[in-house]
């Protein structure tokens, strides 16, 4: 089998740049942190890591003390003033082609022209390209979204056009072609890359000529998944990160194979792929060959995935026997579940087939170590990636919380969720998630770097409450809620997607100090619409309930004459305050307090004391009651009991 390696495979300028200038900065001892991933391959980022680089989604987690450097693929105008507001260094490697796009982008805004970007409106590279313009733009992805916009362009006065570096050379003529024929006002520009230009017309060349295309480079690198759509015109391609990947069977029967990377691609992995393959042929052993041979000697190896039947079950592991090899198969529990709780004698029995992936082989003793979430996880990571391309809403279960955030179990996949990601509001404790089955997004999918979101989805399914709570919404209404947060002066209610104000005056007829005295977060009430603002999306809600209203109910349990006995609350220089139920009290004046001459109310009442009173005047609308214990005393001075 020939193997026939493109010319231009590999890092291009602005990547290699970029990289070098990392590196370089690590080697002084520096504190660094890139915004995102410095390129798409997990390898190299991973690597980065390892000797001290931070990724960092945004410039709000750039630790303090560390300097930014901007990838390659450029940043909005707006990440530049955040890194000034922080007075933050920074070492800015956008790729010049990138750049000079930026320049373009600016002088539409400044000329009024809408800004036409041909590319993958979720790429950060063309994020970059919209954010350093403030006027109109549209994003399209090819010739169809183009066609679609025609309606909208032929209304601008002014177009300027544009293409993401790495979009696709065929895709972008096309698009030239429709534009200078129906939209004579667009003026554009060729903004891809020299390098692209190349690796797409050699890979285009080079899958003719071949049996079997090899395009080497991360499954989410778009420059990678271009030259893949390319070479897959002509022949048989496939896309992989390492050498590990390249499974022999797949080329088996080839005759010549073609070989090219994308741009974030570093020349050592290509080199590893090149050597697998070039091993796999030796000795003029043709890989159908070679692939009957390993079937025969069933040779395991780390990541094979091999099938075993459980032969015994303990408390700690199971003992497996591995089909086609004579060594000894174990799977320890920490391999079998993610569950910490999980017993071993619940997942497996005796007899049970099972797909597991070999961790570690040990040929001196003759022991395999196996693991079926990590099968799982190889499975799932198929579904993972694909939602992560589509937008797709996945389940998982929540296994645990940390500092960051919270790690979701979906399919296997261990998936990051940051705590500003996992919970809507920020002082919700977001480690009450932890054994909860939730839905998520995939936001990216990078190699190991695997971060979802759950409040994108309850974001969702809030929108379509929130639509429907407002167009039903209607003074009096009443509506079962969820405490979300308490403050000093109420409670917010979540009532459908929408979070109502429950002012402390309305939680209780009693006075009360704090809402945490009648309610705390999470709990289910039943509330009642106040008052509402559509327009400035505010609710005011009403817990407290009229039947309970202490004025209602002595109004109609305790007329005017009525004696009684109750304790004194309070004492003033006019009077004692005497508690006649909760949340009303009532004046005994200090000449209603005895036949005799009273000079100071403690001489002769105190609180707690229990004392005999009659209701004698009660002013409704300013809420005062007045008391007497002297009403109470007969003549001679005595009770009247």
């Amino acid at each position: 089998m020939e193997i026939i390696r493109a010319k231009t495979a590999g890092f291009c300028f602005g990547v290699d740049r970029a990289v070098k200038l990392t590196y370089d900065l690590l080697a002084q001892g520096r504190k660094v942190a890139t915004l995102g991933p410095l390129i798409h391959n997990a390898q190299v980022v991973a690597d980065l890591e390892a000797k001290g680089a931070v990724t960092c989604p945004d410039i709000d987690a750039v630790p303090d003390g560390y300097e930014v450097i901007i990838r390659s693929h450029g940043v909005p105008r707006s990440v530049y003033d955040k890194i000034s507001t922080r007075s933050l260094a920074y070492h800015d490697a956008t790729c010049p082609f990138v750049a000079k796009i930026h320049k373009i982008a600016m002088e539409a805004d400044k000329n009024g022209a809408l800004l036409l970007v041909a590319g993958d409106a979720d790429h950060p590279e063309v994020q970059g390209i919209v954010g350093h313009t403030s006027g109109s733009v549209q994003v399209f992805a090819n010739l169809e979204e183009l066609q679609k916009l025609l309606p909208t362009l032929l209304q601008q006065e002014s177009i300027y056009v544009v293409a993401q570096t790495t979009f696709r050379v065929e895709s972008w003529e096309n698009c030239k072609a429709f534009l200078k024929k129906e939209c004579t006002k667009a003026r554009i520009f060729d903004t891809i890359c020299n390098a692209t230009w190349a690796r797409q017309q050699e890979a285009e060349d080079l899958s003719q000529k071949c049996d079997h295309m090899v395009v080497i480079g991360g499954h989410h690198s778009s420059n990678t998944q271009k030259l893949l759509q390319v070479a897959a015109r002509h022949t048989k391609a496939i896309n992989v990160e390492t050498a590990d990947e390249l499974d022999p069977a797949w080329l088996a029967g080839a005759a010549r194979v073609g070989v090219t990377a994308g741009a974030s691609t570093p020349s050592s992995i290509i080199e590893e792929v090149l050597n697998s393959m070039s091993e796999e042929i030796r000795d003029d052993m043709s890989f159908e060959e070679m692939l009957k041979a390993t079937e025969a000697n069933a040779n395991v190896y780390t990541g094979k995935i091999v099938k075993a039947k459980v032969i015994s079950v303990s408390p700690t592991e199971c003992i497996v026997g591995v089909d086609g090899s004579k060594h000894t198969g174990i799977v320890p529990l920490r391999e079998m579940s993610h569950d910490p709780n999980a017993k071993m004698e619940d997942l497996v029995k005796e007899g049970d087939e099972l797909d597991l992936v070999v961790v570690k082989t040990n040929d001196q003793e003759g022991v395999d170590t196996l693991s079926r979430v990590r099968f799982e996880a190889q499975k799932g990571m198929k579904d993972v990636s694909e939602a992560a391309e589509n937008g797709t809403v996945m389940e998982g279960d929540v296994m645990e919380a940390n500092k960051g955030g919270v790690v979701v179990n979906v399919k296997g996949v261990r998936v990051f969720v940051p705590r500003s990601q996992a919970t809507m509001r920020r002082d919700e404790d977001y480690t009450k998630l932890v054994g909860q089955h939730v839905q998520l997004v995939i936001t990216e999918c990078a190699g190991r770097k695997i971060v979802g979101s759950i409040n994108k989805v309850t974001a969702e399914a809030n929108k379509a409450k929130r639509e429907e709570f407002w167009a039903n919404v209607e003074v009096g209404k009443q509506y079962k809620g969820v405490v979300k947060s308490l403050t000093s002066y109420g409670a917010f209610v979540d009532v459908g997607g929408v979070d109502g104000l429950c002012h402390i005056s309305e939680l209780s007829w009693n006075n009360i100090k704090h809402p945490s005295e009648v309610v705390k977060v999470g709990d289910e009430i039943e509330v009642y619409v106040k008052s509402y603002d559509p327009e400035n999306q505010k609710v005011s809600l009403g817990y407290k309930k009229e039947e309970d209203n202490p004025w209602v109910k002595l109004e109609n349990e305790v007329p005017v004459g009525t004696e009684f006995t109750a304790p004194v609350v309070s004492i003033t220089k006019f009077g004692a305050f005497v508690r006649i139920m909760p949340g009303i009290d009532g004046l005994v004046h200090i000449s209603e307090i005895s036949n005799e001459r009273v000079n100071k109310v403690s001489d002769v009442l105190k609180v707690g004391d229990e004392v005999r009173v009659k209701l004698t005047a009660v002013d409704f609308d300013r809420k005062r009651i007045s008391l007497s214990m002297k009403a109470c005393l007969d003549e001679n001075g005595e009770d009247a009991e």
